[in-house]
């Protein structure tokens, strides 16, 4: 049984001031009600200080059979009966029809304005007849677009709206027949329409299908009449016919058995769906496919004896819901849509109603228990109202809160909250009103028809035991010769949401002592209630969103608060239902009870769960002493493990140090890490200034076992505030006195991604105080430290770069570390494979020149090292390399090192020559061998012997490295080839001893 709440959705009423008993009514936009009684329908005004005015009349061909208001286009339509011939007529500009006898002009679909006439339009009453090959059966019209969709036996036909604009502020309404839906097996009854969307009800089944505009496979489009059955099958569905009612004798009857099939399953369920085009080529919109969406068939129920109209389906509606962000704001506007995000499909049998989210995917989503008999029933965002006899039914509706999850992806999330779609719908209200016949809503107004009906007795044909058959479907009633019963047409305004939303609040507070789940249940309806609100932005009234807003997150506070103190499965929903109440965590816990009862507190899931996550969260909210002190307590007494935790958040910046450490010193460390406590405690330690307790606590672990607890709480290290990244101030005290740790934690808490490579650079300039491109020794000890331990996630090239270029910076500016290094270059070599052993022939070069100062020794070898090992892509430094100059002994050194790993020796053989002698043989040991070994005799040698003709101050120097140039040449060479290399000028005594060397090498071997 749904439950009931006795709560009061309808507020005034007002009656209808109609002179005929109304056959049919329907809303007429924001601000009429059209109601067809005989041959007139009446427009009454339903807005402002005219509520129930009479407005406009206007005659119709005779008894209206259905009458539908189309908002979009802003016109009527309806199913006219005149002399047992039914009519289809559209009434468009009818704000214009001021008395029953103005002039009027009737137009058929589909006809072209002629130009003199077009401006009389601006000023009356169109009608536009629109003639129909078969009967039309019932008729609705598209909320979006203003299409119009007629069914009939066995086919629907779509009429789309067409504008004729005359000029900029008046456009003529028209009709195209664009398209027809042949549907076999199924007689519609009722049909809605709504953006390509089309559901098809008979008296037991019901077909929702959807209309695509792109053919189906990149199928061609082909414009062919429909084709009848072809004789065969007529025949076949003849004898089928016949053999029907063969089997149907007096007393049985054929029930098919109920079904229901969904999505592409639907397509098994036998009504066969073909489409005709009507429409022109140059159409903009066209329907070349139709996707089967649901098909359900329901038994008749014989298990009593009841009449046919028991088991007959009603109230068929297709309700959109649309993107809050795209209403329309002007109807001028006619290229503005609505964008559509979610669609429901509601239809009721006499006990049970069904709800159905259609978009996306088909699910049902509710069912409806009615308590009594219901006649009619019409869905909004909000309420489900059910007429029975003698009551108005307001039930709620999941519709808001399925469409919340396809408007935000980050519903169901710590971030934001919703009430379930499985979440068990309630009446709010049973309103007596005796003698019910219909009912229509629209903006903030139900419609309501009552007749006291005089009893009549129904006479049966047959014995009661005939039950259902369907050669005698019709019963006759026996009605009292007595005068026609009264009758009434109401408007039933509904009362605001925030009203009603007021009044379910003030209702849920009788169950807060309970602490049952009906608080959060009626809470969460009252929040639906306001998002459904939030949602039909077209609705609301000026000045009403904000009020709106305001309410929706004081619905979420107290839903928060719900979630934070009842024991359920669902506690953690405590967290995005304060985070959406915009309450900060100070006002959270201002809203807890902190009484203590019978000495001891119990903290529920669900709290515990938001302030940890909060505290978590970093957020840039400072609790006070009295509340970071409770806090403790509470974590103390329900979470003691996360307690070293709770004490690294930024928020907690006002805890008393000695009273969180007398917490700290209450935990049992045994059963989690005694590390993170150890760290904690020694944070309080320098917070207290008790550098005795903070050693003592630090030296009571290896390095390794406090780089695991930063790793565990990055924060004891890095915390955020207003976005930016601020250290701790245990961590300047690490810069002070143990900057390894602190370097080798910042490494862990990288390798373990709970600090980025940019966060973690920009860490270490704000912990040095350097701003721009200043370069902290430390950071440059953290990038060494990144390439001993071979990060994945690094960028090797980018790292090498940041490296290089500040050696290269600190060597051309002479600039030496502000702190001293961590590591030497031989500790880099040693631990590095990306630091290669500095080439032999560098030494040399380096040792003609004396520097003095070691650091910037340092640097060098390192660059030179980097230079020399095998992963540094050499071309992509050789641009940096500029303010390096040649003319010192680093840059000389570095710029041949680059030159060597591009293989251009001679150019580099050159360079030594010129600058550094006694480097050339060391260097061409080293560097030419193998496919370079020819460079001895084809470069070094003739440059030498060049060199020393010249003669000079470095004479001595190329005599000496043309000795060990000839012994390398001698031992490479042949005699003919080495007697060819040696200079025709030289002396014969100088180069004999290497001649006899050369000569004598094979008898040697």
């Amino acid at each position: 049984m749904v439950q009931l709440y006795n709560l009061h959705p309808f507020g005034s009423q007002q009656v209808v001031p109609c002179k005929l008993e109304p056959e049919r009514f329907c809303g007429g936009g924001p601000d009429a009600l059209f109601v067809a009684a005989g041959s007139k329908v009446e427009a009454f005004a339903v807005a402002g200080q005219e509520l129930c005015q009479p407005r406009c009349a206007f005659s119709t061909l005779g008894r209206v059979l259905r009458l539908v208001y189309s908002e979009a286009g802003d016109y009527l339509v309806a199913i006219e009966e005149k002399n047992q011939a039914t009519f289809l007529r559209a009434y468009v500009n009818w704000r214009s029809k001021r008395t029953e006898n103005s002039r009027v002009c009737i137009r058929m679909v589909g006809h072209n304005v002629e130009a003199p006439f077009r401006e009389t339009f601006r000023d009356q009453m169109s009608i536009v007849e629109m003639p129909l090959s078969e009967t039309p059966l019932c008729i609705s019209c598209c909320p979006v677009k203003g299409d119009l969709l007629v069914g009939c036996t066995n086919k629907l036909v779509l009429f789309s709206l067409k504008y004729q604009i005359i000029n900029e502020e008046f456009p003529v309404l028209d009709f195209e027949r664009s398209l027809i839906i042949h549907i076999h097996n199924i007689t519609p009854v009722e049909i809605s329409f709504c953006v390509g969307y089309v559901a098809v009800m008979s008296d037991l089944e019901v077909l929702i299908l959807k209309l695509e505009s792109n053919p189906k496979n990149g199928e061609s489009v082909h414009h062919h009449p429909y084709k009848p059955n072809s004789p065969v099958t007529q025949a076949n569905d003849e004898g089928t016919s016949n053999e029907t009612l063969q089997l149907e004798s007096e007393d049985f009857v054929i029930c098919q058995k109920p079904m229901e099939l969904l999505g592409q399953n639907s397509e098994q369920s036998g009504v066969s769906v073909t489409l005709e085009s009507t429409g022109l080529d140059d159409e903009k919109i066209k329907y070349f496919h139709v996707q089967h969406l649901l098909y359900r068939r329901f038994a008749p129920d014989i298990s009593s004896y009841v009449l046919s109209d028991d088991i007959k389906l009603h109230s068929l509606q297709l309700l959109p819901i649309y993107q809050t962000d795209s209403l329309t704001s002007e109807r001028k506007n006619l290229s503005q849509e609505k964008e559509l995000l979610s669609l429901f499909c509601f239809f009721s049998l006499p006990h049970v109603g069904y709800l159905y989210l259609v978009v996306k995917s088909v699910e049902l989503m509710s069912v409806y228990q009615y308590p009594e008999k219901s006649q009619q029933a019409v869905l909004t965002p909000q309420f489900l109202h059910v007429i029975t006899s003698n009551n108005l039914q307001c039930f709620t509706v999941r519709c808001s809160a399925a469409a919340a999850r396809e408007e935000d992806p980050y519903v169901d999330s710590t971030l934001k909250a919703c009430p379930p779609v499985s979440m068990d719908v309630c009446a709010l209200r049973i309103q007596l009103f005796i003698g019910l016949k219909a009912i229509c809503h629209f903006k903030n107004h139900i419609i309501l028809l009552t007749k006291a009906d005089p009893e009549a007795i129904p006479e049966r044909r047959e014995a009661p035991r005939r039950l259902l058959s369907r050669k005698d479907t019709s019963v006759k009633l026996k009605t009292p010769p007595v005068a026609e019963a009264g009758w009434n047409l109401y408007i039933v305004n509904t009362i605001s949401p925030v009203q009603l939303y007021k009044e379910m609040v003030d209702y849920s507070n009788t169950y807060k002592t309970a602490k049952t789940q009906s608080c959060i249940h009626l809470l969460s309806e009252a929040h639906l209630l306001v998002r459904a609100a939030l949602m039909d932005a077209s609705q609301l009234e000026p000045g009403e969103k904000a009020e709106l807003l305001e309410a929706f997150k004081e619905s979420c506070g107290h839903l928060g608060d719900c979630y934070s103190r009842l024991d359920t499965q669902y506690s953690h929903l405590a967290l995005p239902y304060y985070k959406m109440s915009g309450l900060s965590m100070a006002e959270v816990l201002a809203r807890v009870d902190w009484a203590v009862e019978e000495g001891s507190q119990k903290y529920e899931r669900g709290l515990i769960f938001y302030i940890s996550h909060s505290l978590y969260e970093n957020l840039d909210e400072e609790l006070s002493e009295e509340l970071a002190v409770k806090v403790v307590q509470m974590f103390h007494v329900a979470e003691p493990k996360q307690l070293p935790h709770i004490l690294c958040s930024p928020s907690m910046k006002n805890i008393n140090p000695l009273t969180a450490m007398s917490y700290l010193r209450k935990l049992d460390t045994s059963g989690f890490s005694s590390i993170l406590v150890t760290l904690t405690k020694a944070a309080m330690a320098l917070k207290m200034g008790d550098l005795d307790m903070y050693r003592k606590e630090v030296k009571s672990h290896s390095e390794m076992k406090l780089v695991c607890g930063f790793i565990l709480e990055p924060r004891l290290l890095i915390q955020q505030k207003k976005g930016q990244m601020v250290p701790t101030e245990l961590a300047v005290h690490l810069k002070e006195t143990q900057p390894g740790l602190l370097v080798a934690s910042i490494l862990g808490l990288q390798k373990n991604n709970k600090i980025g490579i940019e966060e973690s650079d920009s860490f270490f300039k704000v912990l040095c105080g350097k701003d721009g491109d200043m370069i902290p020794q430390l950071l440059v000890d953290f990038w060494e430290a990144q390439l001993i331990a071979c990060l994945p996630d690094v960028l090797l090239q980018e790292l090498f770069f940041k490296l290089t270029s500040q050696y290269i910076w600190r060597l051309s500016k002479k600039q030496p570390p502000d702190t001293i290094p961590l590591r030497t270059s031989k500790d880099l070599i040693n631990a590095c494979s990306h630091y290669g052993l500095i080439y032999p022939w560098v030494n040399v070069l380096i040792t003609s020149d004396s520097l003095a100062d070691k650091n910037y020794t340092e640097d060098l070898s390192k660059l030179q090292s980097l230079i020399c090992g095998p992963s540094f892509d050499i071309a992509s430094i050789v641009p940096f390399l500029e303010p390096l100059s040649e003319d010192t002994v680093a840059g000389l050194s570095v710029q041949v090192l680059c030159r060597t790993r591009l293989k251009e020796y001679e150019q580099c053989i050159d360079t030594l020559l010129e600058r550094c002698p006694e480097a050339v043989v060391p260097y061409a040991n080293h560097e030419l061998k193998e496919e370079n070994r020819t460079l001895w005799w084809k470069k070094l040698l003739p440059e030498l012997c060049q060199r020393i003709k010249c003669g000079g101050e470095k004479y001595q120097l190329y005599l000496s490295s043309l000795k060990e140039t000839l012994s390398v040449v001698a031992v490479e060479l042949e005699l003919r080839d080495f007697l060819n290399v040696l200079p025709e000028d030289g002396t014969a005594a100088f180069f004999l001893p290497y001649l006899l060397y050369c000569s004598q090498k094979k008898s040697l071997t």
